[in-house]
Parts: structure tokens; C-alpha cells; sequence
């Protein structure tokens, strides 16, 4: 693997938002210290009107583009960063969620030039941002769109994609259409790298945990789509196999 000090694309890095004040400052501080010159952030709000909007514009100095509007949903909110950015490569980084370190970014781009993903390991934090440890899913030391077959071993914070084969979320999906984003990004991809380090943080919870019966579904929808049904089906068994294993052994699982 050549290493680079030379390639410098820029990085669009979009923050999703809706009424978050408790979270929002962590993250956008996680980004605006990053030792990386060449970042385009992006933040969109959902009208949010509980003093989220006051923090944004505190560090509006900071942030390219603020977008503050009615949605239809999380990922008719990504979709409009997707819109908004003018990077080489995207990354979400969304309300809660942070850049891993201060030099993430500048050594994910040293690992290798022009990658078509570039992805790492996550480790997950609970509201007080104290660490819960890595995810249960370790990211696969060689990633392709049939990674995800067992379940999906790279977080939506730690995959940096080229725009070029970026597409937009499909807005059918409420609370996985990232599953689906990073598989068809992945199929187009071409050189698809392993930076070996942490690359972000993961604040636990979200809306595909508070109704996960229905994320369930969308998942299995999706992975249906890009696997077919009978491998699918295959592959769940081995997915709550290998559940059941790791509940016997550390109990209920944050991820």
C-alpha cells in the first residue's frame, strides 16, 4: 500500500440535525479542530428550535453551507448535503457522532491516494461521550459490496466515499437506506481501502434503535435487494447464530 503526503482532496463532511442542543457542539468541535486545510462542512437543520441553531451559527465561521428547512426525514435531509456538496469526497458526520482524533482525517487521506472508500473502525460512546468500546461488527480487513452479507461491519461515520460514485439515498427506506447508500457506492468502486485505525465515534441510540422492529425489515428488504432472497435468508441464519453466541457471552449488545 503507497503512502502520500501529497494527495489532498477536498472532503465535504455533512452534519444532520433536528433539535439536538445536548449533542451538536461535541460534534461540530470534533470537526473544526481537525489538522486537515481542506474540509468543506456542511451542516443541514430541520428547523430545529430548541437553541440548536444558536450553536451552529456560534461557529458559523467554521461551516461553508447552512441549511435550515422542513424535511421529509432523515435521508431527504442527507440527500439535500449531497446537493449542497462540492468536495471529492463525502462523509456524514451526524448530530452526535465525532471525528475519532484531531488528525483523522489528514491520515485517512495518507494511507492512499485516490481511493474510490477509504473506511475504518468505529468505537461507540454513550451520551456523556464516555467509550463503549469498539462495535460489535469489526471491520472487515478487505471491504466489498458483499461485506455487509452478516451484517453491516462498517459504521456510516467511518466510510469516506468518492462523489463521483456517490449516489442519493433512497427515501423509501425511514431508518436504513445507508445500508443500501454504501452498497451501491460500493458496487461502483474500484480501489476501496482499509486505513487500519479508529476513524470515528458513534453516540449509541438513534431512531433505528427506538423502533428496531421496523429497521429489521428495512435491512432485511435491502440486503434482500442486493444478495437475493435465498442468500439472504442463508445468511440470517448465520446472523442470529452468531447473535446468540455473543449475547451467551457479553449480554445485550449496544450495536
Amino acid at each position: 500500500m503507497s503512502h502520500t503526503s501529497n494527495f489532498q482532496p477536498v472532503l465535504s463532511i455533512i452534519t444532520i440535525v433536528y433539535n439536538n442542543v445536548t449533542d451538536i457542539e461535541r460534534t461540530i468541535r470534533s470537526i473544526v479542530a481537525q489538522d486537515y486545510p481542506h474540509i468543506e462542512y456542511i451542516v443541514v437543520d430541520g428547523a430545529s428550535t430548541d437553541g440548536t441553531l444558536e450553536i451552529i451559527y456560534n461557529y458559523q465561521k467554521h461551516i461553508a453551507k447552512v441549511l435550515s428547512e422542513k424535511d421529509e426525514g432523515i435521508y431527504d435531509a442527507m440527500n439535500k448535503g449531497l446537493r449542497l456538496a462540492d468536495g471529492d469526497y463525502i462523509l456524514f458526520m451526524n448530530s452526535g457522532d465525532e471525528l475519532y482524533a484531531p488528525n483523522t482525517v489528514s491520515s485517512v487521506f495518507q494511507t492512499a491516494s485516490d481511493a474510490d472508500i477509504y473506511y475504518g473502525e468505529t468505537e461507540m460512546i454513550d451520551e456523556k461521550g464516555v467509550s463503549l468500546g469498539r462495535r460489535r461488527h469489526k471491520a472487515p480487513e478487505k471491504f466489498t459490496w458483499k461485506s455487509f452479507k452478516y451484517g453491516m461491519s462498517i459504521s456510516h461515520q467511518a466510510i469516506y466515499i468518492k462523489k463521483t460514485i456517490c449516489g442519493f439515498y433512497d427515501t423509501r427506506y425511514q431508518l436504513s437506506a445507508d445500508i443500501d447508500w454504501i452498497l451501491t457506492a460500493a458496487k461502483k468502486a474500484d480501489h476501496i481501502v482499509n486505513t487500519h485505525r479508529y476513524v470515528a465515534k458513534y453516540l449509541v441510540g438513534g431512531m433505528s434503535k427506538k423502533r428496531h422492529f421496523k429497521s429489521l425489515k428495512e435491512r432485511f428488504h435491502i440486503l434482500t435487494k442486493h444478495y437475493g432472497l435465498m442468500s439472504n435468508l442463508l445468511n440470517h441464519l448465520v446472523i442470529t447464530f452468531n447473535l446468540a453466541c455473543y449475547y451467551s457471552k457479553h449480554g445485550k449488545t449496544n450495536d
